[in-house]
């Protein structure tokens, strides 16, 4: 009888077993919504080739970082930056600085997302980019022997980021490639498929 309980019991988890790794799956890839005042962005994350970045990134829009924010960089045939300063162009707090991972074999492709950081390869906080084309000459070891962190894919809201890029800009202080009318990140809230 115990044999038979047991047979039946691991005949259970087996049957389950497809469902838990479909749900695994799916949690492997998380996906963040970027509600803007352009439109909705959507983009899906690679832990599995920049944990660290993930990880940063979805700390960041848990905490609220990004409500609020603006694309405050925009440069057409290249991409669009946003996630560090406010309307009123307050740089936002951010928390230590991350390693970058650029060996991650992921490419600055068009539609990919990647952060933003200094000429110091270890500076990545809050400020990402979306790669608007193909742009090889950020991989690593390009331009300085680092090259940038992809961490994602936009899925969705191409046709955003695409509007965006073509927003007219201007200069703001010592900021060059400044929308002249502000693009919000409205929210950025992690999402199921």
């Amino acid at each position: 009888m115990k044999w038979l309980m047991l047979a039946l019991g691991s005949a259970a988890l087996i049957a389950t077993a497809p469902a838990f790794a479909q749900a695994g799956s799916q949690a492997a890839h998380p996906q963040v919504l970027l509600k803007t005042s352009e439109g909705d962005i959507r983009v899906e994350l690679y832990p599995e080739k920049a944990p660290k970045t993930v990880a940063n990134f979805l700390d960041y829009v848990k905490a609220g970082q990004y409500s609020g924010t603006i694309f405050h960089r925009v440069i057409p045939g290249f991409m669009i930056q946003g996630g560090g300063y406010t309307q009123s162009f307050a740089e936002k707090p951010t928390r230590a600085p991350i390693p970058l991972e650029s060996r991650s074999g992921l490419k600055n492709t068009a539609g990919t997302i990647a952060m933003a950081r200094t000429s110091d390869p270890d500076s990545a906080t809050a400020q990402f980019f979306i790669n608007t084309v193909d742009n090889a000459n950020l991989d690593y070891p390009k331009p300085d022997g680092n090259g940038y962190a992809v961490f994602g894919k936009v899925t969705s809201g191409m046709d955003v980021v695409k509007r965006i890029e073509a927003t007219p800009t201007t200069v703001r202080g010592a900021m060059s490639d400044v929308p002249q009318k502000p693009i919000v990140i409205q929210s950025a809230t992690v999402v199921s498929k």
